[in-house]
């Protein structure tokens, strides 16, 4: 592993990591992509409160530690059985496995596939003249710190190609493996998932750690749905209370494309979602679903943005939020209503649970609407386990740590229930369940 110097400031650091990695092998094109977004966060530097965007998240203890960036050539601590317990259990899933952000084909199950499907290493696809066409062309890293960082450090990610009127009957799993054991890690995954006119897919994005030691790791997905495609996205956050993440996902849809997406975010010590939606053809269909459990001093902040572009669009949005001792969430999604945009259909609802006196969450919702013949809502709710409820089932025989747990389940289940691949929303609620079971002990 290649440690980050210590210079004078965070910003450096990371600066000369990629000055030490100018010598990697990369097309032209690729790198003055790199050139120009190392140019741009070296311009921008960190965010900090004072900045509207990140008034209610301050990275400061993701800046506070030295991070190694992992080698192809890492030792690999990874059985078969440690690699199952990740999996979708039961599930025969296309797989992509990334361990410290290094794809590993061994473990990678990519066989079988429609003719035309490329589902494959970011790396391996470099020369790929669908690359060059989508790579870097929705997620701008000229206006956002941690995508421009990791434009320029991307080290490898999932590669998915899907063709004309075809349709993958099993879910593509891309799984991010981190292991600190030698040190704490920083990772840059990089996804680009290309659904071409009449395609479907489905597509879960998961994070793990394998141990409790410390890890960073700046993430950022493109996904590009063509005409009358569908996709359905799964990003589930499930790593350890040491570890920081910073996740960017950037969504175009073009004319009659159905995209749904569903953001599961169960641990993490700091977690920052970006995910934003570009409606950019009339007769889109967009669903955006969120679920955060958070405990101890666990903080989670879920950014949203639904531009509608054009008209004739619809979007639903609903993210629910269940924080416990000390931790904290943020929900802050932004519908925008364009000036052509007509005959718009989009909703919004946030709804939280403090189990906690010392919990808190910071809801905004936002409407921006500047086309007059749309129909649009949004809403925040935040309050605690309904006691009645919980009286009920205490007067039933049922003790009262299970009762809450009951209560909170079915609170969540709204969002789990959206998920549309049964043996993933059954691994999900047993997830769940574990969570809920462990905090109400």
């Amino acid at each position: 592993m290649n440690t980050i110097t210590e210079t004078l400031d965070i910003k450096e650091k990371f600066i000369q990591e990629y000055e030490a990695s100018l010598n990697i092998d990369a097309p032209g094109f690729l790198k003055t992509i790199r050139e120009e977004a190392i140019n741009c966060f070296a311009r921008m530097g960190f965010p900090t409160t004072k900045l509207e965007y990140w008034k209610y998240t301050n990275i400061k203890p993701i800046l506070e530690h030295l991070y190694k960036s992992a080698n192809r050539n890492q030792t690999i601590n990874l059985t078969k059985e440690g690699l199952n317990k990740y999996l979708i259990a039961g599930y025969d899933s296309t797989l992509l496995v990334f361990y410290n952000g290094c794809f590993i084909k061994e473990n990678s199950q990519t066989n079988n596939l429609p003719n035309g499907v490329i589902i494959d290493s970011l790396i391996n696809q470099q020369n790929n003249p669908l690359f060059q066409k989508h790579y870097a062309q929705i997620a701008d890293y000229t206006k956002e710190a941690f995508t421009a960082l990791n434009t320029a450090m991307a080290n490898d990610g999932a590669f998915i190609f899907i063709p004309e009127k075809t349709v993958i009957p099993q879910a593509i799993h891309i799984l991010y493996l981190t292991d600190s054991i030698d040190g704490n890690v920083i990772t840059f995954p990089r996804n680009l998932i290309i659904a071409s006119k009449s395609s479907q897919v489905q597509i879960v994005e998961s994070y793990h750690s394998i141990n409790n030691q410390i890890s960073f790791t700046n993430a950022v997905t493109e996904i590009v749905a063509d005409e009358n495609s569908k996709v359905d996205y799964y990003k589930i956050q499930d790593e350890n209370n040491a570890s920081f993440q910073i996740n960017n996902s950037q969504i175009k849809q073009e004319r009659n494309s159905n995209v749904s997406s569903n953001t599961i975010t169960l641990d993490g010590a700091l977690v920052r979602n970006n995910l934003n939606y570009l409606i950019n053809g009339e007769g889109c269909e967009t669903h955006l679903f969120g679920l955060y459990l958070l405990n101890g001093k666990q903080h989670v902040d879920n950014h949203t943005l639904v531009d509608h572009a054009v008209p004739h669009c619809l979007s639903n949005e609903l993210y629910k939020g269940i924080m416990k001792d000390q931790s904290s969430g943020v929900f802050n999604g932004r519908i925008m209503v364009r000036k052509d945009a007509q005959k718009t259909n989009a909703f919004q609802s946030n709804k939280n649970i403090l189990l906690s006196d010392n919990a808190h969450v910071t809801t905004k919702p936002q409407l921006e609407i500047f086309a007059d013949d749309v129909k649009c809502s949004h809403g925040a709710t935040t309050g605690q386990l309904d006691q009645e409820a919980l009286f009920y089932l205490r007067s039933r025989g049922i003790a009262k740590d299970k009762a809450m747990a009951l209560l909170v389940h079915a609170f969540a289940s709204d969002v789990i229930d959206k998920v549309k691949i049964d043996k993933l929303k059954i691994n999900l609620l047993h997830l769940i369940s574990e969570r809920l079971n462990h905090h109400f002990e």
